[in-house]
């Protein structure tokens, strides 16, 4: 059903994103965009967070899909607005993330010229689509909804992915006669092969010891992947994008750390919507790009690599990475498919307590890694079992990966692998505005801190109560760390001059506290996270002391 409604491009844009389940917009008003935000102000059914800074309209929409599974959407005007969105949008390429993208282009009888008109790029769609997975320029405004509907069906079928959508400065202006209709309700997915399944089921019957790594596409399939794990006894572990899938502090769930040592003796591992980084990249060599397990790599026990199956939608990953048995499946269906084989095999005796035995040595491990592992031990106990806590580019951020257990999806928010600096406060900002009732953490270094602070205002403008825990070692720590041991100390750009971060915070109306013990932590974040407020705790760290993290990641 359809029927033709007269309004102007921009509430075209923005109906057809309604129509698509958009509740919120990030974004900042400008000459080609004007008609979607007044289509946004006589729209009160979506809420419109204004930010500062380009930037930070598309991480807050990363945030938001991250928290909540379903699509961002932010708009910004054409060529240097989009520009910089590039950050966030490379970040949710890399993440898996979809995000929508709304701007603006020159005039119509100017597309394509070249003329130097405000804003021009020449090719703002080509320049898009070597980043995200589709770019359209709108050519028809009174077709909108089926250019949106064709936009969510892309970003939203096999690999998510960030969409954008065009439509010159005066097109977006005038009054169409648009054609509506429903939203998009067609998301591609393969067929599932039912000879590969059997063959997984196969290697898994001939197993001893299985380990199960999830990546941010099996964030979905936590209850599936959840009961494939407990079925098989297998140790189920994440590097960062698959935190949660599994929780830590369930019999089959743990950490990176741990799933190092168990590793030792493993002999098929089980990827599921996961790249396998950390296996084959972390463990192997960030040098020497391997498409398949090379016999015999890891030194241990046992002499030959461990049988891989993997289980993701996007076939390319079975040529990145091939495994002996590649299941093409969104994570439920490949999943809930290999359960339906398995489950008579049931797992090996000992395999659970081999499996609590390491997690308590490695606990005692990893608890070396100080002042990081007492902080991120009092945040995990002061913040709900389901509150969320997004991590970024710093010291306790890197221990985090392993050192921060975490229980529910999609609660750990990461930039992956895209390792984005400064995206973690306005993300945390975003990741509340989806969920207002839920604590949100994040945990910042001073360098980082700073590439997204004015954000602060819209923080305090809209109430966003996010807690940011400020390391601050007035320094880039892991630069300065590699400077003095790879470089004979030769310091360049790593030490900071940094603000006052207490009188910034009270600049903003900000409630703020320093600390400089973990004793002194924990009060301040209790109060922080109770009052509900926007706040920042700094938490004053000597330069060069904190342990270097990075002996349990790489292995």
């Amino acid at each position: 059903m359809s029927n033709i409604k007269k309004m102007t491009g921009g509430k075209a844009m923005v109906m057809a994103a309604k129509a698509n389940g958009i509740d919120t917009v990030f974004g900042l008003p400008g000459a080609q965009t004007y008609p979607i935000f007044d289509a946004l102000y006589n729209l009160p059914e979506i809420k419109t967070i204004v930010s500062r800074h380009e930037q930070g309209a598309a991480y807050m929409a990363y945030g938001y899909s991250k928290a909540t599974g379903k699509p961002g959407a932010f708009s910004v005007v054409p060529g240097p607005g989009v520009l910089n969105t590039t950050a966030a949008l490379c970040t949710a390429a890399g993440g898996n993330v979809p995000l929508l993208c709304m701007t603006g282009q020159v005039p119509a009888e100017f597309l394509g010229k070249g003329r130097g008109h405000l804003h021009e790029l020449s090719s703002q769609t080509g320049t898009l689509e070597t980043l995200i997975k589709h770019a359209e320029h709108i050519a028809d405004p009174s077709k909108t909804y089926s250019y949106m509907n064709k936009a969510f069906r892309t970003m939203l079928s096999g690999r998510p992915g960030p969409v954008s959508l065009e439509m010159c400065w005066d097109t977006m202006g005038q009054q169409w006669d648009v054609e509506v209709t429903k939203g998009n309700s067609s998301v591609d997915k393969p067929d599932l092969d039912d000879d590969a399944v059997n063959e997984a089921a196969k290697l898994i019957s001939n197993s001893k010891n299985i380990m199960i790594m999830s990546g941010a596409g099996a964030q979905h399939a936590s209850k599936e992947v959840r009961e494939l794990a407990s079925l098989l006894g297998a140790p189920s572990t994440a590097l960062r994008s698959g935190k949660g899938v599994v929780s830590e502090d369930s019999d089959v769930g743990v950490s990176s750390a741990v799933a190092r040592k168990l590793w030792e003796d493993t002999d098929l591992l089980i990827g599921i919507g996961s790249r396998l980084e950390m296996q084959y990249m972390r463990w192997l060599s960030m040098m020497k790009y391997y498409d398949r397990s090379p016999p015999g790599w890891r030194g241990s026990v046992t002499p030959n690599a461990p049988k891989l199956i993997r289980i993701d939608i996007d076939p390319e990953e079975m040529i990145r990475l091939k495994p002996d048995v590649g299941i093409i499946a969104d994570s439920i269906d490949g999943v809930t498919a290999l359960i339906n084989r398995v489950n008579k095999i049931g797992f090996h005796k000992g395999n659970l307590d081999r499996i609590a035995s390491m997690k308590a040595k490695m606990r005692k491990a990893i608890e070396k890694i100080q002042p990081q592992m007492s902080y991120l031990d009092i945040i995990r106990d002061v913040l709900p079992r389901d509150g969320y806590f997004v991590e970024e580019l710093c010291q306790a951020g890197f221990t985090s990966y392993y050192g921060f257990p975490v229980y529910e999806p999609r609660t750990y928010v990461s930039s992956g692998y895209q390792g984005t600096l400064g995206f973690g406060f306005p993300t945390a900002l975003g990741v509340k505005a989806s969920m207002p009732d839920k604590a949100v953490v994040s945990i910042i270094g001073d360098g980082g801190f700073m590439f997204a602070m004015p954000e602060l205002a819209t923080a305090v403008q809209h109430n966003l109560s996010v807690v940011t825990v400020l390391f601050n070692n007035n320094s880039f720590g892991n630069v300065r760390r590699d400077q003095k041991d790879r470089f004979q100390s030769n310091i360049i750009g790593a030490d900071l001059t940094n603000p006052d971060f207490l009188k910034i915070a009270e600049s903003f109306d900000v409630r703020g506290y320093r600390v400089s013990t973990p004793k002194d932590f924990k009060p301040a974040l209790k109060n922080a996270i109770e009052e509900d407020k926007p706040a920042i705790i700094e938490v004053e760290i000597e330069k060069d002391s904190e342990t270097n993290p990075w002996k349990y990641i790489h292995g």
